[in-house]
């Protein structure tokens, strides 16, 4: 009997809270389209239903290993649900995966409803809120109206305004805007910018051949050059936020990935849950036909992996393979991918067609490759005068020269360091010994690249992934450490992407274990030097070496020889507890051994609690540090008792801490580091400084003069350990006023000692005056202003 193939993990969830709108949108796929299946759905979805869709969702990723999941609330119009069920779904969903993996939580709406009942449901869970506007007033009541007639711009912009206010802005997660061709591209992107957007999507209206698209007077393309028009006007100004359609293409042209659904030919991994309880394809599909989207699944009696491995499901999945003909031969396939399954739709040949878009996803894609090469010609200067050097808008390096940085800022930071850490191991490969061994190696890298490029980027998203890979470069090892730490990261990739790729990877022993970056450790008992070979199953994995096999089933019991990087902290903040990477000892204190569970559930009630002080106390700093510090190393307390931490500048996303008496000195350690690695990320993109001025400076707070890039690190790292004893002296804590006032003073004169030192480039001295801004007002507190 032939062995079925191993199923592909979902890993993108659109849960339906309501079936019904309270808008009468004359575009919409839900409801004006070919589907009709809404008008028997129940309203709101069931309590059981949300209950059951979790406890899918964790078995999923418990069996795939996921190392998180994306859920997003949509309808209808979601917040018909209101805000208990809203609450409700939301506990759900972080209860049940809690220590599983990570769940990012997002809502698309179109914000009529929106209120302050509703952001606060959003903030206690971090809930991302995109909104549909489709333009300013005339622009977006062509097509967005209420029932009876009327205009719905009014009331969606007074509450993106809410979305605004310095409370709520981290939940902000972007405009969602569906093109019309009548309205004016500039006037359009004009309206949508005004609103301080922190993203913008442009999507494409949705159409078949058998219903295409509007071209207004028989023009060929006109999409695209509706698109290249706010492309010019957006590169222009600097690409001053990300736009997903442009930066999509942008990332496909140099052989990244997609971003969005739409363009690119990477397998698309989301199903969609009806109120229900209906599992169903992508929402778009109503547009093609009647039940399109259907898969006769629901969440009583079928599992996901039941659902992955539905034909339609696997039809868009199949990248260039599950393409037409024509469309395999087009030059620009690589990145257009076809365009959108539901788009390729043609009554009697199915979906085996190019997009109804054909013409204008040619033309968008040639347009952006011909301004890009333009550019690189003949750089342009952004609206600031500076030339664009790095991929942060205006608003992202005016928010980190104040000291915080949202979580889309952040997010921009994470990508950069993993395309850095990509082109280190690539170094890493080059350096290697020419051999088999190397050679297999370097290929499961480049094959699970190409089947679940997810994979390899978890893995090398690991903090100390990029610590090893500088190790090896800089040391030039013996030439083996260098395999050994690539065929590590192979077996992890592998053992990630397990369902989609498989393959047994051979890793040599080192302290009598196999090291999993990222993962963990298996005690294999051993000599070091020998080989273990590492295998993905669909329950887990097993590692074989001489002294045997452990096999990790993640249904099944524990096994003592299997340590795992261990999940602590909140529902909205779970960081990796690491204390299993042999490359971990890069934070200036020695780093612990293995904790005991007793430990580990000490940093967890700890981390808790510090995330809900700084959620409450520094709330520009939080959605951040949710988004990326992803790992807490635990490092040796010092003797006598003094607190210890520190950030590694080849570590992203990592801080090294001393477990400390209270939640709020973790906090403040926490953030205190945090702004290391911000900056540290920073400066791998832009020179803030003269690197060839080698003089010593005085810190206010340490008696040894540091070089220039020390008292800069010192400098914005100590904003936000002012602004924390700010919010403990607001809070009458004992003692807390006397270092507000000194560590208020001691960052001013530093901030004033940078901005005199001549050495700033424009962008340092940009990060000086934002920091004078943010600590000015303080200074006024204390001088009674």
């Amino acid at each position: 009997m032939e062995t079925p193939a191993p199923t592909r993990a979902l890993s993108q969830f659109v849960l339906k809270l309501h079936s019904r709108c309270d808008l009468a949108c004359d575009h919409c796929y839900v409801y004006e389209h070919a589907d009709t299946s809404w008008k028997a759905r129940v309203r709101a979805t069931p309590d059981e239903v949300v209950e059951r869709v979790a406890a899918r969702i964790a078995e999923h990723a418990a069996a795939h290993r996921l190392p998180g999941v994306q859920v997003v609330f949509h309808g209808g119009e979601p917040l018909l649900a209101g805000p208990a069920r809203m609450r409700r779904a939301a506990a759900a969903l972080r209860g049940a995966l809690d220590g599983v993996c990570a769940l990012e939580l997002g809502i698309q709406t179109n914000a009529v409803l929106l209120d302050e009942r509703f952001c606060d449901v959003f903030d206690e869970f971090g809930i991302s809120v995109g909104v549909s506007l489709d333009g300013g007033r005339a622009e977006n009541d062509r097509h967005r109206r209420f029932a009876d007639g009327r205009g719905s711009y009014d009331r969606v912009v007074a509450s993106i305004g809410l979305l605004r206010e310095p409370r709520y802005r981290h939940l902000f997660g972007g405009l969602l805007c569906t093109i019309d061709v009548e309205n004016d591209p500039p006037a359009v992107y004009e309206a949508l910018m005004a609103l301080e957007p922190p993203r913008i999507d442009f999507l494409l209206p949705h159409a078949t051949h058998d219903v295409p698209p509007p071209r207004p007077g028989g023009a060929r393309a006109p999409y695209a050059q509706w698109l290249l028009a706010v492309h010019e006007r957006w590169t222009a100004e600097g690409r001053p936020v990300p736009v997903r359609v442009f930066d999509s293409v942008r990332r496909m042209l140099r052989g990244g990935s997609s971003l969005v659904e739409s363009i690119g030919t990477d397998p698309v991994d989301l199903v969609v849950i009806e109120t229900d309880g209906s599992f169903e394809q992508a929402d778009s599909l109503k547009t093609a036909y009647d039940g399109a989207p259907a898969t006769g699944m629901d969440v009583f009696a079928h599992s996901l992996d039941e659902v992955a491995a539905h034909p339609g499901i696997e039809a868009r999945r199949q990248g260039k393979e599950g393409l037409c003909d024509e469309c395999r031969r087009c030059p620009v396939v690589d990145v257009c991918g076809g365009g959108l399954y539901a788009h390729r739709y043609r009554t009697g040949s199915g979906f085996a067609n190019p997009s109804a878009y054909c013409g204008d996803l040619m033309e968008l894609i040639l347009g952006i490759r011909e301004a890009e090469e333009t550019e690189r010609e003949n750089p342009v200067s952004t609206a600031s005068g500076q030339q664009p050097q790095h991929p942060l808008t205006e608003d992202q390096i005016d928010q980190l020269a104040a000291g915080h940085g949202d979580a889309a800022t952040v997010a921009a930071l994470a990508a950069e360091q993993l395309e850095i850490t990509r082109g280190l191991l690539t170094a890493v490969w080059e350096r290697a010994p020419r051999d088999g061994r190397t050679a297999a190696v370097w290929r499961v890298l480049a094959e699970v690249d190409e089947a679940a490029p997810q994979a390899l980027d978890a893995v090398l998203a690991h903090p100390y992934a990029r610590t090893w890979a500088r190790h090896c470069l800089e040391t030039g090892g013996d030439g083996g450490a260098d395999v050994t730490g690539l065929a590590e990261f192979a077996a992890a990739a592998v053992v990630r992407a397990a369902g989609r790729y498989e393959a047994t990877v051979r890793v040599p022993v080192h302290d009598g274990a196999v090291r999993l970056p990222g993962l963990g450790r298996v005690l294999v008992g051993a000599p070091d030097g020998e080989d273990a070979e590492v295998t993905a199953t669909a329950d887990g994995f097993s590692v074989s070496a001489a002294g045997g096999t452990v096999r990790i089933d993640v249904h099944g019991p524990g096994d003592a020889r299997w340590h795992p990087v261990r999940r602590v902290g909140p529902a909205g903040w779970s960081v990796a507890l690491e204390d299993t990477d042999r490359y971990r000892d890069a934070h200036q204190w020695p780093p612990v051994p293995r904790q005991d569970e007793a430990e580990v559930k000490a940093w967890h009630e700890d981390l808790v609690a510090a995330w809900d002080f700084l959620g409450r106390e520094l709330p520009r700093y939080a959605p951040g540090l949710a988004a990326g510090l992803g790992t807490v190393t635990p490092l040796v307390p010092p003797g006598d008792g003094s607190d210890v931490s520190g950030a590694a500048r080849q570590a992203f996303g990592a801080v090294g801490i001393a477990r400390p008496a209270s939640p709020d000195t973790l906090a403040l350690l926490v953030a205190h580091e945090f702004q290391h690695v911000k900056l540290g990320a920073v400066l791998d993109l832009a020179d803030l400084y003269d690197p060839q001025d080698t003089r010593l400076f005085h810190a206010p707070w340490r008696p040894d003069p540091r070089p220039l890039e020390g008292l800069l690190q010192g400098t914005y790292a100590h904003v936000a350990v002012a602004e924390y004893w700010r919010a403990q002296a607001r809070r009458d804590v004992p003692g807390a006023a006397a270092p507000f006032a000194r560590w208020t003073r001691e960052t001013a004169e530093a901030v004033d000692r940078l901005a005199g030192s001549g050495s700033l480039t424009p962008l340092g001295e940009r990060f000086a005056d934002g920091m004078a801004r943010t600590v000015a007002p303080w200074l006024s507190e204390l001088n009674g202003v």
